[in-house]
């Protein structure tokens, strides 16, 4: 199965790219920021995102459009303070660029300022280790 990953955050705190260096180091394949299209077809893409304002941020939403015709699947990994998945936004942008969502999704609370301070923590990356089995 060709596997990527790709990530966006816009935060300084860093969880979401945290999230991503994880993915990557377990399965041992490169996760590129969302300015990195997809140069040839996958199976499988893991998209790493966060919450924003209620919403995916508009560039994931461009970087699947532009992308659409190289993505097999969407597995969603998220992360927000608000404890909201992303789930919802990223399938409705699947659905209408007619790419297929998985059903399996990763998500968690992750710190801002000092709301979940600490979090993403060793708990959290522990149930992420057992997600990824499921989907690699």
């Amino acid at each position: 199965m060709n596997i990527a990953i790709r990530y966006y955050t816009k935060s300084k705190k860093g969880n979401t790219k945290k999230i991503a260096d994880f993915v990557s180091e377990k399965l041992g394949i490169d996760a590129l920021d969302i300015t990195h299209p997809l140069l040839e077809k996958v199976d499988r893409l893991l998209l790493i995102n966060a919450m924003y304002a209620f919403d995916i941020d508009k560039e994931v939403k461009d970087f699947l459009k532009a992308n659409k015709d190289n993505i097999g699947e969407i597995v969603n990994i998220n992360s927000s303070a608000s404890g909201s998945s992303t789930v919802k936004s990223v399938a409705k942008v699947a659905d209408e660029l007619g790419i297929k969502m998985s059903e399996k999704e990763f998500h968690t609370v992750a710190s801002w300022i000092f709301i979940n301070k600490g979090r993403p923590n060793e708990a959290d990356f522990a149930r992420l280790d057992q997600f990824l089995k499921t989907i690699a």
